[in-house]
């Protein structure tokens, strides 16, 4: 990503929901940085402008929860039809989770796929790195070489843990040097159901998750946290009772961060349906007081980040009865749409609404990504050129085969939810390379 091109992006909102800046302006990009924001310096020739009349130039996107098949999982060109969909999403910088085929639990590995992301110059690739070796709960990576290949925290994916002596030492290691642990709470004796407990899933005839499988495992963070110190980060909360305690853990203190899926924050288990299998998701759909909690939780802060836990499923994968198709859902190119949608409907401030897509994900993320920190989903001037040019006015429909993702699966496709994804995304720039043009 090392595009010198010198990009103006003329008569736009310039919003920067870190700074509070909200006001008009162009924005001028030379060696992959922001020049100026506001006013072009004198002298200044661009190479190419970009018209953002009537849009909303801001930070782009950081996505914390995306799987890309690659290596190993999918059908040729994952990679870069997912990078694709992501510029298209105005997402510029994800984190993919280890559970790859091969997993990542070697540093070779995580350096051929940060390798391949950057040929392709569309997103900035964060790859976690498994906690145990293949994710079977028993050895821990050496999470320093891992570290040294690019990695930014370490996680067992969906894999829950079965020894808390495993989890335990864990911890203590990333403690020791400074790493965080990316978790998933969920009890491995309670998690194997594939919808949430309730009158829907006995109705329906459905294995269910009871919220117990959640929260039994965030006491045990919780505790283990107090006992070593370390640095967790929750993934994908999906209750009411999991918010109130990453509440209470916040308010002691614990160096703790958390956050949601789109899924989570605006679906809930009626949404399954007759057994729809768009609706097939991990974790699975809960009530509509969990959904109400998580709206509550990502607007107050208990939350940091919105995520679109991406996961591209094909035909053959999703095509089945609902107990055996493959959880997950395209979401990539939704993100940025569905939080605003949350803005909308609960009139949530816009400053908050881009904060747990843009510069929250980047505070989860910390010092890991090295002087990213400092610019990373920010417009600052001298910072990195990653910005998403948005149309605030477009409202679409999803249409699966319209999305760019080789995924076609998705909740939100118009035949099920018949309701338009507010903003369209106009132009995405990663690192002062155009990335996307919409």
């Amino acid at each position: 990503m090392s595009d010198t091109q010198r990009i103006l992006i003329r008569g736009g909102r310039l919003i920067d929901p870190a700074s509070g800046r909200d006001e008009p302006g162009d924005v001028a990009v030379a060696g992959g940085r922001i020049l100026r924001l506001g006013k072009v310096p004198d002298g200044f020739v661009p190479e190419r402008t970009l018209d953002a009349h009537g849009c909303w130039v801001m930070p782009g996107l950081v996505d914390l929860a995306a799987r890309l098949r690659e290596p190993g999982q999918g059908g040729e060109g994952y990679l870069e039809s997912e990078l694709r969909a992501a510029a298209a999403g105005g997402v510029t910088s994800l984190v993919c989770p280890p559970d790859t085929d091969p997993v990542l639990d070697e540093p070779g590995l995580v350096e051929m796929l940060k390798f391949r992301a950057r040929k392709l110059s569309r997103c900035r690739l964060f790859p976690l790195g498994a906690l145990t070796h293949q994710l079977k709960g028993e050895a821990l990576t050496e999470m320093a070489s891992l570290t040294s290949a690019g990695c930014v925290g370490f996680s067992q994916a969906e894999v829950a843990m079965a020894d808390n002596l495993v989890l335990q030492r864990a911890l203590q290691y990333a403690a020791t040097f400074g790493y965080t642990v990316w978790l998933r709470p969920q009890d491995r004796s309670l998690g194997h159901g594939v919808a949430a407990s309730g009158a829907i899933a006995t109705r329906l005839g459905l294995s269910g998750v009871p919220v117990a499988a959640e929260t039994i495992a965030l006491h045990t963070i919780l505790e283990l946290m107090r006992a070593t110190g370390a640095r967790v980060h929750l993934c994908r909360l999906s209750s009411a009772a999991g918010v109130e305690l990453v509440r209470q853990a916040k308010a002691e203190g614990l160096p703790l961060t958390a956050d949601v899926s789109i899924h989570s924050l605006h679906l809930t288990d009626t949404d399954i349906g007759y057994f729809n299998p768009a609706m097939r998701l991990t974790p699975p759909l809960r009530q509509q007081r969990d959904r109400d909690a998580l709206r509550a939780g990502l607007a107050d802060g208990t939350l940091d980040a919105l995520v679109s836990d991406h996961m591209p499923v094909g035909a053959d994968e999703k095509n089945l009865p609902f107990a055996e198709a493959t959880p997950g859902a395209t979401a990539l190119e939704l993100l940025l749409g569905m939080a605003l949608k949350w803005a909308r409907s609960d009139r949530v401030p816009l400053s908050r609404a881009l904060a747990v897509v843009t510069h929250g994900p980047v505070a989860v993320l910390g010092s890991a990504i090295g002087t990213l920190q400092a610019s990373a989903g920010r417009l600052l001037e001298g910072g990195v050129a990653d910005i998403c040019v948005l149309d605030p006015q477009a409202e679409w429909a999803v249409q699966p085969q319209a999305l760019l993702s080789q995924g076609k699966y998705t909740p939100f496709a118009f035949e099920f939810s018949g309701t338009q994804v507010p903003g369209r995304v106009k132009a995405t720039l990663v690192a002062g390379t155009v990335a996307h043009v919409g």
